[in-house]
């Protein structure tokens, strides 16, 4: 049967003709057929997709280093961190930092844990203020800066842990800027998608933002160099279902954008 689709220039109308019969269709009806369907939600992102322990909050820091005091903001970072780590109770744990290598130039990326949530968000920031160290080490640091932005995470229930690993590696944080409402769809491909891409233990950690830029996906790998990451995404699609998680996922991306991370000699992540 032969089909002609007019559009209605008054109206915004779609016009089916049939031999038989005539039928008008709204465009917001072509809007909702061709749109990634979301099922409703009925929690909190933050409920649905997360681990149920309480130390699974994150907060992911960049900074924009002025190029001509980079390598001492490196040794500074080393220092800076060590008293972080040191300082007694704090509940908060590096778990890694990088020099970015390829992408935003002149970065530093630092990956920090938080025990006990929101609630060790507040403890940190109490015991940090009341330390001299801090405000004077924070104020030396700015100096070395152009910029800084940090982000606020949650990491997928379905993602391993993110733990200390040896080297040599590179890493490669991937972001992606979701349409707004899809991140329990997205959720739901990638945690039947990411046992394609665990055969070379390249998945460290997957987290999606709870504070900052909102709709944001974070997936971040290792890889031994770059040859290994091209071999290792080839052979992903020889893997039977990888190949749907692509597909039901990349209707949802507003923006992606990837960065090759080299680790900083006192990363945990190696």
């Amino acid at each position: 049967m032969l089909f002609r689709t007019l559009l209605s220039s008054a109206g915004g109308l779609c016009r089916q003709s049939t031999e038989n019969n005539i039928r008008f269709v709204s465009t917001k009806d072509l809007k909702d057929f061709f749109s990634p369907k979301v099922a409703p939600r009925t929690d909190s992102h933050s409920q649905l997709l997360t681990k149920s322990e309480d130390k699974h909050l994150y907060k992911l820091q960049f900074h924009n280093v002025k190029p001509e005091a980079l390598t001492d903001y490196k040794a500074f970072s080393a220092e800076f961190n060590a008293k972080l780590e040191s300082t007694e109770e704090l509940p908060m744990k590096l778990a890694g930092c990088w020099s970015c290598w390829y992408g935003d130039q002149d970065t530093v990326v630092h990956l920090w844990r938080y025990n006990n949530g929101f609630k060790g968000v507040a403890d940190t920031n109490k015991i940090l203020g009341s330390q001299e160290w801090y405000h004077e080490m924070t104020k030396d640091r700015s100096k070395m800066l152009n910029h800084r932005n940090n982000q606020m995470l949650y990491e997928f229930s379905f993602w391993n842990d993110v733990e200390p690993r040896e080297g040599p590696n590179i890493y490669e944080l991937r972001e992606y800027k979701l349409k707004a409402g899809t991140l329990v769809e997205w959720a739901n491909a990638w945690s039947r998608g990411i046992r394609h891409r665990q055969s070379n233990d390249q998945a460290v950690g997957g987290f999606f933002s709870e504070i900052g830029e909102l709709n944001t996906v974070y997936h971040l790998w290792a890889y031994k160099d770059l040859e290994s990451r091209k071999q290792t995404r080839q052979d992903a699609w020889q893997t039977p279902g990888w190949d749907n998680t692509v597909y039901y996922t990349v209707p949802l991306i507003r923006e992606m954008s990837s960065r090759i991370l080299v680790p900083l000699s006192h990363s945990p992540l190696q």
